[in-house]
């Protein structure tokens, strides 16, 4: 399902008011980008678009949260007016969805790293607080730990004799979603391979290693809540004892309500996500494809106007993005400027 919610309304009035032609402000050529995908990129492509529609009142600029893979899906269905100029990603483009848009004539696809954020877990602020492992959060949520059948733990002290006897209700994104992937890679495998023979059945049996580590519970320890970050995060705050995932900035935004729970005994913040200790840092990214800058020279600007806004101190910070630091910071400057299509053999 489609969501237009944290910036719908005032989005929904600015595409309004916009409508109507007018002389483009700092070099915005009129006409309509459309960007989707990433439901934690969202909010920070959608505060982009809103000061460039007021910078470029000939410009209409359309942001849905699809989900990274359902994005992705539509970004690489083709090249034309119909399909989306950009696509929001809360990871890395896969060498598979490249090669989808190859074959659709999207040849040039720009990755363009706009900033770090954390895989976040939270939880009520009403709970006690909860401190886990990656590997206790394998345990509680893999439906076959370690491949040594089904999953029968109820709390997080059948995985933990040190956890408390809270049973284990984990509300999480769905498959389509960046974030999903993200907890996979980042938290599910890591956990998974704490076990030295799961590290050896990677070399063994990819796809059965893959099985084994990241296939999640189907009987109701772990829940699908959708694409909707801020309902789930109105879900946790009022279900103490229930843990959701999600990004860094909806944890940002809602302190008043929920706490992150600590992974290995680091707490997301600004500083552990920026310098990668904490187990769920990621880079977030914006797509945009290369045959559409001619066609629309906003496309350009839009990206110039993103990098305006992505280093520290700027509008997207406050709004939860993590900066980048140092050699990373001026290789995304350079890139925005540059827009150099991405190398295939670089994708996974």
């Amino acid at each position: 399902m489609v969501k237009k919610i944290a910036f719908a309304l005032p989005l929904t009035a600015l595409l309004t008011a916009c409508g109507g032609g007018g002389s483009g402000g700092s070099g915005g050529a009129g006409g309509e980008l459309q960007a989707v995908g990433s439901s934690t990129v969202y909010p920070f492509t959608t505060a982009v678009a809103e000061s460039f529609m007021r910078a470029n009142p000939g410009t209409r600029v359309i942001v849905e949260s699809t989900g990274t893979g359902a994005g992705i899906k539509l970004f690489c269905g083709g090249v034309g007016e119909q399909f989306p100029d950009m696509v929001n990603a809360s990871r890395a483009l896969k060498k598979s969805e490249y090669d989808n848009c190859v074959a659709a004539g999207a040849r040039n696809v720009i990755e363009i790293p706009i900033g770090i954020d954390g895989l976040t877990l939270i939880e009520s602020n009403q709970a006690p607080p909860l401190k886990v492992s990656v590997a206790d959060i394998y345990k509680a949520v893999a439906a076959n730990p370690f491949g040594k059948g089904a999953n029968t733990a109820q709390t997080w002290r059948d995985v933990n004799p040190s956890l408390p006897p809270v049973k284990i209700r984990v509300l999480g994104p769905p498959p389509t979603s960046g974030t999903r992937d993200s907890l996979a890679e980042l938290i599910l495998t890591k956990g998974c391979e704490s076990d030295p023979a799961m590290k050896e059945l990677k070399k063994t049996d990819e796809a059965r290693h893959k099985d084994v580590c990241t296939k999640v519970r189907e009987d109701g320890a772990f829940v699908e809540a959708g694409e909707n970050d801020n309902l789930l995060v109105q879900k946790v705050s009022a279900d103490p004892g229930a843990v959701g995932v999600l990004g860094y900035s909806f944890l940002a935004e809602n302190a008043d309500k929920v706490r992150p729970v600590e992974i290995g005994g680091v707490l997301p913040t600004e500083q552990t996500i920026q310098n990668l200790s904490y187990p769920g840092a990621r880079k977030l990214y914006v797509y945009v494809k290369g045959e559409h800058l001619q066609a629309k020279p906003g496309l350009r600007n839009f990206v110039a106007e993103y990098a305006k806004q992505w280093g520290s101190g700027g509008e997207l910070q406050k709004r939860g993005l993590v900066p980048f630091g140092g050699a990373e910071a001026q290789a995304a400057a350079a890139q925005a400027s540059a827009l150099t299509p991405l190398d295939p053999a670089s994708l996974k």
